[in-house]
């Protein structure tokens, strides 16, 4: 316990799913969390985004554990309104140690219009080094900055003609792109002892793949398929035989990153994925 204890911490996509799990298991462990969400729909997934009451159900679990929590409703694409969300929460929480980038968007399905291919690398991109341009003030020596990856994005190049459409090809795309820059940012931080670093998770149980749109496109075979009829494919893709990781399982990574445990751990890409990249450098395409 204790292993964050009185650090700052903010966090994008943090009114549910991986956002949400590391807000919580953060102040579990003694951090006060700053949680940034757009609490809107974005224009191409086939999926609703997250809500105002979501996010405050956010704060009202991290305040559950004694924490203190700062909420903001901000669009990671618009730099200004991020400025303006970050100066007011650091200067009412006095501080920002951690910066957790997670908020993106998945919009897969090969009907998906080009635009979701823009839209993904404007939010997913664009939006995420937006999110470290505005922290870098903030952050003092010897901070943390977690980058979310993914697995697609430690996979060979794919363009979407296989059928996951030009969103998910965007996603794939910049999760590849948010890994160099991380590395090279590691880099340019050593000196003052701040890291950065990216975890890639593979499938997490939350909207971006539970969602009828996934379903169909992982079971074309079928006409109206469930989460049930995808988990195979799903398990499939990986050495170990799960079709999901636990939030948590990702979270826990967090909290070692964003620890002093993990002060001379930089320019990492730790992946979460349950052998799935192995078994494909063995020789098996998750992507069919």
């Amino acid at each position: 316990m204790n292993r964050v204890m009185d650090k700052v911490v903010a966090i994008t996509g943090a009114a549910r799913g991986l956002g949400r799990s590391h807000a919580v298991r953060l102040a579990e462990e003694g951090a006060d969390i700053i949680a940034l969400d757009v609490c809107a729909d974005a224009t191409t997934p086939q999926y609703a985004g997250a809500t105002p009451s979501d996010l405050g159900e956010t704060a009202r679990l991290v305040e559950k554990t004694g924490r203190r929590a700062v909420t903001r409703q901000v669009d990671v694409r618009d730099r200004a309104a991020l400025d303006a969300a970050l100066d007011e929460a650091v200067t009412e929480l006095g501080r920002l140690d951690v910066l957790v980038v997670n908020a993106g968007i998945n919009p897969v399905g090969p009907d998906r219009p080009i635009s979701a291919f823009a839209e993904t690398i404007d939010i997913n991109l664009v939006g995420a080094i937006n999110t470290v341009h505005s922290a870098l003030p903030h952050l003092g020596d010897g901070s943390s900055v977690i980058v979310t990856g993914s697995a697609a994005g430690l996979m060979p190049r794919y363009d979407g003609a296989n059928g996951v459409g030009p969103g998910a090809a965007a996603y794939a795309y910049s999760k590849h792109a948010l890994a160099e820059y991380a590395e090279r940012l590691a880099v340019r931080l050593a000196p003052s002892g701040t890291r950065v670093n990216v975890v890639h998770p593979t499938n997490a149980p939350t909207d971006l793949i539970k969602n009828p749109a996934a379903y169909r496109t992982f079971r074309p075979d079928l006409e109206n398929p469930t989460a049930e009829d995808v988990e195979m494919v799903y398990a499939n893709m990986h050495g170990m035989p799960i079709a999901y990781l636990d939030e948590a399982d990702v979270s826990h990574a967090v909290v070692y990153l964003a620890s002093d445990e993990s002060r001379y751990v930089t320019g990492a890409q730790l992946r979460i994925d349950a052998g799935l990249i192995g078994k494909l450098e063995a020789g098996f395409n998750p992507m069919g």
